[in-house]
């Protein structure tokens, strides 16, 4: 199943590698919770839903997870505009995401390295994505 990631008001979808690994898909919980003692020393514990802000981060690994340098740079560009909205779809999905620029938006590592002068579009690409859902 792929992976994708659309910014609507442009009309362009990047297809991301499938093999991105979304590592803390099962770290978040969606109850907020506060636990405190009061004075006479009884437990109180406060819990709400979370209304948004799940992270999403999705990882390349050297071995087989790649992308384009030209892919790397569009995700880099989209990450620079402020209050930017996308909708990744992953697993069947469509979630509404923005970067999490808190934790680095974009991160791309080069599979391999080159002189500067060698530098292609087409070269190969270790992807990060870090993401918060709307």
């Amino acid at each position: 199943m792929a992976i994708t990631l659309t910014y609507t008001p442009s009309g362009i979808t990047l297809t991301l590698p499938p093999h991105l690994n979304w590592v803390n898909e099962y770290g978040w919980s969606p109850v907020q919770q506060s636990a405190d003692y009061t004075t006479t020393g009884a437990l109180l514990i406060e819990e709400a839903s979370k209304q948004s802000g799940r992270p999403i981060t999705l990882e390349g690994i050297a071995d087989y997870t790649w992308c384009t340098r030209a892919n790397v740079e569009q995700l880099h560009a989209w990450s620079q505009i402020p209050g930017i909205q996308l909708t990744l779809t992953i697993r069947g999905v469509a979630r509404t995401v923005t970067f999490d620029h808190e934790h680095g938006a974009v991160q791309g590592l080069p599979l391999w390295f080159c002189n500067d002068d060698s530098i292609a579009s087409d070269d190969w690409y270790v992807p990060t994505l870090r993401f918060l859902e709307l």
